[in-house]
C-alpha cells in the first residue's frame, strides 16, 4: 500500500489581518507573487489567494487586481491556484464571484453558511495603526454577517462549479455547515473528491481545540464516509498544534499568513516560513508531503493547463 501523502495548502495573505499586525504581510501584487511562489517551492501544493488594494492594502474583490499576480504564480510553479469565494464580510456575492469567474481557476474556497465573522476582539491590542480604514474594518465585524445563504451556494456551485469545472475547498466553520455540505451532495449539486477544511478559531464559528477537531471529524466520517479528504486550519496561535493533530489524524493541512501571522513565538517573515515549520513536523510524523500533481489526482482537479489565466 502507498504511504499517504498529505496536502499542504498555503494562504498567503487572506483578508483577516492588515498591514499594521505584521511588515510582513504581503499586499501588493509583487509581494503577493512573490510570497506565492516561495511558499509553493518549499512544499505547499495548493495556493490560496486573496488580493489587496496595493496602494492601502484593504481587501479587495477587483479582478484587475488579481490578474496582476496569478499568472505570475501560474508561469512559475505548478502548484494549484486556490482563489477566494470568501473575500470579507462587507462584499457583495457578486463581487466576490468577479475574480473566480475570470480566471476559472481549478479550486475555489466556498464558505458553508452565514455566520458571524467576528475580527472586531483583535481591536483589544493597542497598535499604532498605519491606515485609518484597519480598526474601522475590524470594528465592522461587530454589527455585520458574511453571507453565504443555501441560494448563494447554489448560485456559486452553478456558475463556478458546472459553469467552469471548478473544485471547492469546503470551508466548515461549525458543524452545521458539515449538515449543509451533505444537503448539497444529496441533492447531486456535489460530488467526491470533497476537500472539506475545518475551520476552528473565528469567533462566529467553533472553537478551537482537540475536542472541536475530533468532534467535527467524527460528524464528517458519519455524513460522508470515505467520500472525502479533509483539512484543518486553526486561527492564530493555534495554527501549529491543532494542524499537527490533523495531520497525525489522518488530514491534511493549511498554513499562512491568512491564519497566523506567526512562525513559533516570532512573526513569520514569510509565508514559506510556515510550510516549512510543517513540513518538519510532517517529516517527523514520517508523513510524506503530496506534490502538487498527487493533490490534483487526490481531488480530481481539471488541471492547470485548463484555467483561464
Amino acid at each position: 500500500m502507498a504511504p499517504r501523502k498529505v496536502i499542504i495548502t498555503c494562504a498567503v495573505t487572506g483578508s483577516v489581518h492588515t498591514p499594521s499586525m505584521s511588515p510582513y504581510l504581503p499586499v501588493t501584487p509583487d509581494q503577493i507573487a512573490a510570497d506565492a511562489i516561495a511558499a509553493a517551492e518549499a512544499g505547499a501544493s495548493i495556493l490560496h489567494l486573496h488580493a489587496r488594494d496595493p496602494k492601502d492594502g484593504r481587501p479587495t474583490a477587483d479582478p484587475d487586481v488579481f490578474m496582476q499576480f496569478l499568472p505570475r504564480i501560474k508561469q512559475a510553479t505548478d502548484a494549484v491556484i486556490n482563489i477566494t469565494t470568501g473575500g470579507s464580510s462587507l462584499m457583495t456575492l457578486d463581487q466576490r464571484l468577479e475574480a473566480p469567474l475570470r480566471a476559472e481557476p481549478e479550486m475555489c474556497s466556498l464558505n458553508m453558511g452565514s455566520m458571524n465573522f467576528a475580527l472586531f476582539p483583535m481591536l483589544d491590542k493597542p497598535r499604532a495603526w498605519r491606515h485609518e480604514w484597519e480598526p474601522k474594518l475590524l470594528e465592522a465585524t461587530r454589527d455585520t454577517i458574511f453571507k453565504n445563504t443555501f441560494a448563494d451556494m447554489e448560485g456559486v456551485l452553478e456558475r463556478l462549479g458546472k459553469g467552469c469545472g471548478t473544485r471547492f475547498e469546503f470551508e466548515c466553520y461549525d458543524v452545521g455547515h458539515l449538515y449543509s455540505l451533505a444537503h448539497f451532495r444529496d441533492r447531486g449539486l456535489v460530488s467526491g473528491p470533497l476537500f472539506i477544511q475545518f475551520v476552528l478559531g473565528i469567533l462566529g464559528g467553533i472553537g478551537a481545540d482537540p475536542d472541536n477537531l475530533i468532534h467535527m471529524k467524527r460528524i464528517a466520517d458519519k455524513l460522508f464516509g470515505d467520500s472525502y479528504q479533509f483539512s484543518v486550519l486553526a486561527a492564530g496561535r493555534n495554527q501549529m498544534p491543532l494542524i499537527s493533530i490533523a495531520a497525525a489524524m489522518g488530514g491534511n493541512v493549511r498554513v499562512g499568513l491568512e491564519d497566523s501571522l506567526y512562525d513559533g513565538r516570532q512573526l513569520a517573515k514569510s509565508n514559506a516560513d510556515q510550510v516549512r515549520r510543517i513540513r518538519g513536523i510532517l517529516d517527523g510524523l514520517s508523513l510524506e508531503v503530496a506534490t502538487s500533481a498527487e493533490a490534483r489526482d487526490m481531488l480530481a482537479l481539471k488541471g492547470g493547463d485548463r484555467v483561464a489565466f
